[in-house]
């Protein structure tokens, strides 16, 4: 982990005196992280990484998360209304039968719950798809 923190202040052109200054943290944390005797705490760890400009996943690991796409209130109203729209059709007398019969209560309630899976799903697949990536923090 500390190779990514050398790695990091190399590119930004930074010194260890640097992170201390700005970040409070005693150049002594620095030095134990450095010869392995010291893992600095997730508090101390995301100090830096803010002051660095990557996330704490980014330095502790080298790797970026993965981007995911998260819904609206407003997403979570639509699925509501449509919902609530897809609820009414199946109550009045022209909705869904099987093999000749209306469905009880069970059935549509199966039914609504399966639909809303299938609208949330197809929502996150919508924003994982057509979201510009410079969006995508």
């Amino acid at each position: 982990m500390y190779e990514i923190f050398e790695r990091l202040l190399k590119e930004k052109n930074l010194k260890g005196a640097d992170v201390t200054r700005a970040t409070g943290i005693a150049s002594s944390t620095l030095t134990d992280w450095k010869k392995g005797r010291y893992t600095p705490k997730q508090d101390k760890l995301q100090k830096i990484a803010d002051f660095l400009g990557v996330s704490l996943e980014y330095l502790t690991t080298g790797k970026e998360k993965e981007w995911e796409p998260k819904l609206t209130k407003k997403d979570e109203r639509d699925i509501k209304n449509a919902l609530d729209d897809f609820k009414n059709q199946l109550r009045t007398d022209t909705g869904i039968m099987y093999d000749g019969e209306p469905l009880d209560e069970e059935d549509q309630e199966a039914i609504l719950a399966a639909i809303e899976v299938a609208e949330r799903t197809a929502i996150l697949a919508a924003k994982k798809k057509f979201t510009p990536k410079k969006y995508r923090k």
